[in-house]
Formats: C-alpha cells, structure tokens, sequence
C-alpha cells in the first residue's frame, strides 16, 4: 500500500490465535450499534472488508447466508459453497491480489502453496494463443492458481484470527434499518426479525445483491446502471492430472475471437486436478452434456487443450454458467446516500470473469477502504459513507474498461455502442496484443495493466506506442500454428511407452 502507516497496520493487527463464529452477545443483549460493524458476504470482498474494518471497529460481525462449516480442519477439503456458484469454474488471483492479501494478511500465500496452490508465471508457463498469435516466453505477470473453495477457506481462517470478527452462517438479511433522522442506516433487519444495530453496514453479497431494494424501502432512490452483456457461457469440469514427466506447461488458454467465439482454459489446483473451463459467446456457448464436452475442446483454434484432456480421467461432470455480464451499479453517482452504508465489490460492480479480475478488485477496494479509515474513529466512518462509497468505486475504472471494451468486439454483445475513442483503443489494443506475443517490453507492461499492477497510460507513453506501431499490421483473422514454436506437440503416448 502507498500508505506506510495504513500498511504497518494491517500487517500488525489481528494476529491473535483462534476462530469464532456465531452472533456477538452484546448485539443480541443489548442491540446498540457503538463501534460494530456488519458486513453482509463472507466472499472475498466481505472478508477482506471485515479485516480492514476491524482495525477501527472493535466489533465486526460477517453476515453470510450460506451455512458455514465450522469444523473445517486445516488440511482437510475445502467444500463448494452455493454462495460462490462460479467457484466451479476457472479463478486466477493476478499478481496485484496476491500482493494486498499478503499485506492485509500475511502469511495467507505460504499457506495456500502448502496446501496445494501454485504461483505461475503468466504466459510463461501457459501455452497461450491469444487472438493475434502465440505467446513465446516473454515476461508478465505473477497468478495465483487454487480451488475458490481453497481460496476461500484460507483466507475465512485467517480473518478469523482476529478475535474482533465474527462470522454468522445460515443468516439472510432481509433490509436494512434506517435511523431515526431517515439520513442513515443503523442496522440490518434478518429475515427471521432480528434486528442487528451497527454503525457501519458493508454490503459485498456480491452478484446477488438486494441493495437497490433496501434503499427503496428506507426511501433512496436506486442507482442508474450500465450494462454490457457478451453472452458468454461457462462449461467445466475436474480431471486427475495425469502423470508425465515430459510436460513443460503448467496450463493452457485458447482464446476466442469474433470471428470464432469460442475458447477454453485449462489451469492445475490443489489435490492433483486439472480444472478444465470451455467458453463461448451466444450460440457458441459450450455444452453441458458429457459427450459433447471432448468434440467441443476440439474444435478450438488449436488442438492444444483438446490434445492435453483426451486420455485425462475425468473427476466430474460438467457444470454450466452464465452469469457473465458486466454490471455497474452507479451508487457513487447518487446525489443523496445514507451515513453507514458502503456497497463493495460485485455487489456495486461486477465483470465478465473470463478476464479473471474479480477477487483482485475486491482487494483494491479493500485497500482502499483501509486508506480512507486509517485515522477515522467509528462515528466518523460511517458520517464519511458517501466519500467512501466514491473512493472504493474508483478502483473498479480499469478492470471495467478492459472487460467491456473487449466484450464490445463481439456482435452479440448486448449494451451501448462504443463511441469512436472506444472503437480507435480497441484497434490499439489489438496491436498491443500482437506485439506483446513476441516483444518483451511490450508484453511486461501489457501484462502489467492486465493484472492491475500498473496504470493503463504506461500502454499509450510515446516509448510504447511507437514501439507498438512500428511492428507489422496483422490481419483481421490471422492464422496460427496449432502449438507455439517454442513448444510442439506432445509425443504419442505409445511412442513415450515403448521409448
């Protein structure tokens, strides 16, 4: 963090042992709001939430409306969730994640690798056809591979070290209460009566979120939203990573691209599995039956991915997602916003996750709450909301940007037009695409902006561009290789067997 004390802070507080969970006493006893805190999800962005809040408050209390295992052991199997239903499909945490939760919570990146996670370098370690070409081994950018079911588990646990959080599972809120002056939110109302009073509530429950409704109810108005839907459909399943000694690739991205929308990934996660993720836009959206997952892989703009799970055993079926579009919620805009009420990550503002930046958002926005706290008293934070609510809102410019200018390349995207500044960044960035396949510089600050560790401009200074224009124009449809000229085709097994 840019922030040497706000930094200090997060690195020393809340590294007591032990895990809690279940309600407060005092806020059933007593239900005065004093310094507690409410933050409605236990997803990334919630959890994150209530370990910077917990720096001010001396309560913090997670609402999450999954039941929570409670006995999870450390080394035991994370288990699936509904709550997050996209963590059966591909996640990368992008280097910048990485780098705030380790922060926020050190020590999370060694557990996580002990458990089975794995730190690759990005698309070094990938076989990568981007819509231009192959990636060669240039240098990017840091991801981190795991289950979300890991992920999740690993960092619930150590935001639970913290004995001012609290975690209940099983709850669902039902609205928020408003304070006496109507200005304000004091608290939320659970679906069983319940009232909990709070000074501060966080909603971060993600694509699901009520929020327009709640501030209905207490008499705000709900916010303009911007929409861009490219109808991308998610298929995925888990393999058994089988055993061979000659591999040199830690994972495989067949991109997509208009004139073909279709595309898969292929990343390792703990346990020895391989998580495979078909992707498609509209009518080339993949399949679910188990006997057209195969022939769908093949029919890919390589053989790749298709040729690395033919023989792969398969450790379930297939399972489908759609819930793909990009959604903004303008809450910052509102002219009018309640005292003690902030709306965090996908709840304000969501993206198309095949660009993999959700859980880095949720970060930043964490980052940014920890800034605008740091010397605040708890009063005073939730007299700040509207300020915060602009400043957590801030950091979502650049994944936004990145999401929908490349989604609006696709003729069945759904949204507005792009104007004549979007349409001439776009014919940009795909020459940054190209060139970034085989040049090193361009391709570490292309990388750089992708996964949010470095700003966009570095892309458009004059150092970069000419460096982007001088390189030969590509076709609109340029052809490929079917495997990366640093890489060929794997041998026949029966040919490694016999050697």
């Amino acid at each position: 963090m840019d922030d040497d004390a706000t930094d200090n802070h997060l690195r020393t507080t809340g590294t007591h042992a032990g895990t809690h969970a279940g309600p407060h006493a005092e806020d059933q006893a007593e239900g005065r709001a004093g310094d507690h805190a409410v933050v409605l999800g236990a997803g990334m962005a919630g959890l994150l939430a209530a370990r910077v809040l917990a720096m001010r408050f001396s309560r913090v209390t997670v609402i999450e409306r999954d039941e929570l295992p409670q006995d999870e052991l450390p080394h035991g199997e994370a288990v699936f969730r509904p709550g997050i239903p996209q963590s059966r499909h591909t996640h990368v945490l992008w280097a910048r994640g990485v780098e705030l939760i380790e922060r926020m919570l050190p020590g999370t990146t060694a557990k996580l690798l002990a458990a089975g996670a794995a730190l690759v370098e990005s698309p070094r370690d990938f076989l990568w056809l981007s819509p231009a070409d192959w990636f060669g081994p240039v240098p990017g950018a840091r991801v981190l591979l795991a289950s979300r079911e890991l992920l999740d588990r690993t960092v619930r646990a150590e935001v639970l070290r913290n004995p001012r959080v609290r975690i209940r599972g099983g709850a669902t809120v039902a609205g928020l209460v408003a304070g006496a002056d109507g200005r304000t939110v004091s608290g939320v109302r659970l679906r069983d009566g319940e009232r909990l009073a709070a000074r501060l509530v966080v909603d971060a429950t993600g694509r699901t979120s009520k929020a327009p409704a709640w501030l209905a109810d207490i008499g705000h108005p709900a916010p303009a939203v911007t929409r861009y839907d490219s109808h991308l459909g998610y298929s995925s399943r888990y393999f058994e990573m089988p055993d061979d000694p000659d591999r040199s690739w830690q994972g495989v991205y067949v991109q997509g691209r208009p004139d073909l929308p279709r595309g898969g990934v292929l990343m390792p996660l703990d346990g020895n599995r391989w998580l495979v993720t078909l992707v498609g836009n509209g009518e080339h959206a993949p399949p679910v039956r188990e006997e057209e997952f195969l022939p769908f892989a093949r029919s890919l703009r390589s053989p790749a991915l298709y040729d690395a799970i033919r023989d792969a055993v398969p450790l379930s079926a297939p399972t489908a997602f759609r819930n793909t579009a990009n959604e903004w919620r303008h809450y910052e805009r509102l002219e009018r916003w309640p005292a003690g009420f902030v709306v965090l990550g996908d709840a304000a503002c969501r993206f198309n996750p095949v660009y993999g930046h959700g859980m880095t958002v949720a970060a930043l926005a964490a980052e940014a709450l920890a800034k605008e706290i740091r010397t605040l008293g708890p009063e005073q934070i939730a007299a700040a909301s509207r300020r915060i609510q602009r400043r957590t809102t801030a950091v979502v410019a650049v994944p936004w940007q990145i999401a929908t200018s490349e989604d609006m390349r696709y003729a069945v995207t759904e949204g507005p037009p792009p104007d004549r500044a979007t349409r001439i960044l776009q014919r940009y960035m795909a020459r940054v695409m190209a060139g970034a396949n085989t040049d090193p510089a361009i391709a570490a600050r292309f990388f750089g902006v992708l996964s949010l560790t470095r700003p966009p401009g570095i892309l458009m200074d004059p150092v970069t561009m000419v460096r982007v224009l001088s390189k030969p124009r590509l076709p609109d449809t340029p052809e490929a290789t079917a495997y990366p000229p640093h890489h060929g085709p794997p041998a026949e097994r029966g040919a490694r067997r016999s050697a």
